[in-house]
């Protein structure tokens, strides 16, 4: 064995390449990690200070377990790293009781045993005044719902990976790699590595490091808004849970409490916007973009629409069902992939760089993740 020779290498070290990172340092595997940016940073899917968790899951009833799993891990890393980075503040859901929202968290949270609240039109003004909804929505209120802090998260994952033995580098972009039965090889601007085993997490530039899959990954360029109401106190965590709004068409707003890492009141539409080159973002303001989230605060938070303090990009890589891919590359088996987190997999980090260690060590895993893999696509 050389010094450039590894027991796997990961490729991205943002949420789910970091991740894995600590879950196979912490198994005593020869790990390199390559970003070819910053650790963390602003150019892809984990930043802006908060991401939604929540466990009532509508999307799929297979990614609950994978939650309650995400859930202990992401105690483990706070142990570790002695940072806090879950915070459980409840989520409220709003919508027609017969819509996707809602209705379908209901059924998940009733099918998997979890605690929940619905609440009528009524309730919801009571308990939440700061939302104006219609008559016939309701609202379900579930406590084990909240948010992450992302580029802590991403933080403690590499500086626990580290302090572990993990070898990780920072602006190291990959340039080609090549794989066969005696292993892979990776190379870089700087340097050729060789390991056993290979994990692809490279996020919205996941299309140009893996050309073969035959499923398209759209990347969308999403928008992020920062306001001050006007009545702050409302708003504040403690007060506020985490929310999110139907929006009728499958797509929903959701926003945060105000919390101290950014001044403001946080707000956002989960919908594939605009189309986009990871390569080449147009990150300032463009037309359009404030009214994405402006017209959620005119309709259902007036108390929330104030003054715009901030506005951020991050990226959105959509697979074609919405739902994640992960698994073993179908023409190389000591490949490993995750990608087409679709806008919702942050809450998943924890256990998907625990998934990615099982795939890349074992091959398998005990977790049901049957549904993610590339298999039906093929079926398709």
């Amino acid at each position: 064995m050389t010094n450039n020779h590894f027991d796997v290498i990961v490729v991205g070290v943002g949420a789910m390449g970091s991740a894995a990172c600590w879950e196979l340092a912490r198994r005593g595997v020869r790990v390199l990690g390559l970003e070819q940016f910053d650790i963390p940073h602003t150019r892809g899917s984990s930043h802006g200070y908060s991401r939604v968790t929540r466990t009532a899951y509508y999307e799929h009833s297979d990614y609950v377990p994978l939650l309650q799993r995400s859930h202990i891990l992401w105690s483990e890393l706070e142990a570790e790293s002695a940072e806090k980075i879950l915070h459980m503040v409840g989520g409220l859901y709003l919508g027609p009781l017969d819509g996707e929202l809602v209705g379908g968290s209901l059924r998940s949270a009733r099918e998997h045993g979890l605690a929940h609240e619905l609440l009528d039109r009524a309730a919801v003004s009571k308990r939440f005044p700061q939302f104006t909804v219609p008559d016939d929505w309701s609202g379900l209120l579930e406590p084990q719902a909240g948010f992450l802090l992302p580029e802590l998260a991403i933080s403690a994952f590499v500086n626990c990976a580290l302090h572990r033995g993990a070898e990780i580098h920072g602006h190291e972009e990959v340039k080609a790699w090549h794989a066969d039965a005696s292993g892979v090889t990776v190379t870089t601007a700087l340097r050729t590595y060789r390991a056993d085993k290979l994990i692809f997490s490279g996020g919205a530039w996941s299309n140009s490091l893996i050309h073969d899959l035959g499923v398209p990954l759209t990347v969308t360029r999403q928008v992020l808004g920062w306001v001050w109401p006007k009545t702050p106190a409302a708003f504040k965590a403690g007060t506020l849970p985490v929310w999110m709004i139907d929006r009728l068409d499958g797509t929903t707003y959701y926003g945060f409490p105000m919390v101290t890492q950014s001044p403001g009141l946080k707000v956002a539409v989960h919908a594939p916007l605009d189309r986009t080159d990871p390569n080449h973002v147009e990150r300032g303001i463009l037309p359009g973009d404030e009214e994405t989230f402006r017209s959620c605060l005119r309709r259902f938070i007036p108390q929330g629409d104030g003054p715009l303090l901030a506005l951020r990009t991050c990226l959105y890589t959509n697979s074609p069902d919405g739902h994640f891919i992960l698994d073993r590359h179908p023409r190389h088996e000591r490949v490993v992939l995750a990608a087409g987190f679709s806008g919702h997999g942050f809450k998943f980090a924890s256990v998907i760089g625990e998934l990615l260690a099982d795939l890349a060590c074992t091959g398998q895993t005990r977790q049901p993740i049957g549904f993610l893999g590339l298999e039906r696509f093929r079926k398709g």
